[in-house]
């Protein structure tokens, strides 16, 4: 089975989540471009759902689709986010970004009484930080953003390459809220809430593709089959 379609199998067991009724919020990325499609065929077969997209692709796929769209300025709670990963750990902290969308990703995790991930079973790692770290910036004053993240990197026992994403032109990569991405090559980050704690600190820093406390439960689909992962709540939470 090749690695699409094991996507869409992660994407179909999520669906089998979704209630009449919902307010959803919908990733961006291959695999929740599968989650899209599936959710347009149950909407037309009478499924009555509303979605948020978390990005210009994922609003024409979800058009394209039929599936209704609506905004955060229009309603104040989504009951469930379905959207990808590109690393999971056993805390369920994740990286994010990789497609470029992680703003709006995160306002829309945020913004939703549960995240599920959905990714092949190759995105669920033992430590982040083998896939580039994705951080949204604003490009007044690079320089000095870049050198605070560094001296973040720093403080929190990380270190590693930084380059600023490029688009398949060649020409810098602009995300939909028109800042730049500055990928960062760590291989393992020690500390994954003290980094993104850090980064959020830094004026020039816009997000990180850190997703830290937001995902409740991930769907990884595999050539043993699906596997459900809940994360496990903190005493007292």
């Amino acid at each position: 089975m090749d690695m699409d379609q094991l996507k869409r199998q992660a994407a179909a067991r999520a669906l089998e989540e979704v209630r009449d009724g919902m307010q959803l919020g919908l990733g961006t990325g291959s695999t929740a471009k599968h989650f899209v499609e599936l959710l347009g065929e149950r909407v037309a077969a009478g499924l009555k759902v509303i979605g948020v997209p978390t990005s210009e692709a994922t609003r024409l796929d979800a058009i394209r689709c039929g599936v209704k769209l609506t905004t955060l300025d229009e309603i104040d709670h989504l009951d469930m986010t379905v959207d990808g990963a590109d690393e999971i750990d056993p805390d369920f902290n994740l990286i994010k970004g990789g497609g470029g969308a992680l703003l709006r990703e995160k306002i829309v995790a945020a913004a939703s009484d549960r995240m599920i991930v959905i990714a092949d079973d190759s995105k669920w790692v033992p430590t982040l930080g083998k896939f580039p770290l994705p951080i949204e910036v604003i490009p007044f004053g690079l320089g000095a953003t870049r050198r605070a993240i560094e001296k973040a990197f720093a403080a929190c026992g990380v270190s590693g390459q930084m380059a600023v994403r490029k688009a398949k032109d060649g020409h810098v990569f602009i995300t939909d809220g028109g800042h730049w991405i500055v990928d960062a090559q760590l291989g393992r980050i020690v500390d994954p809430p003290s980094l993104a704690k850090a980064l959020s600190a830094i004026p020039g820093v816009v997000e990180h593709g850190l997703f830290i406390g937001l995902a409740s439960s991930a769907v990884l689909a595999g050539g043993e089959g699906i596997r459900v992962i809940e994360r496990r709540k903190p005493k007292g939470d």
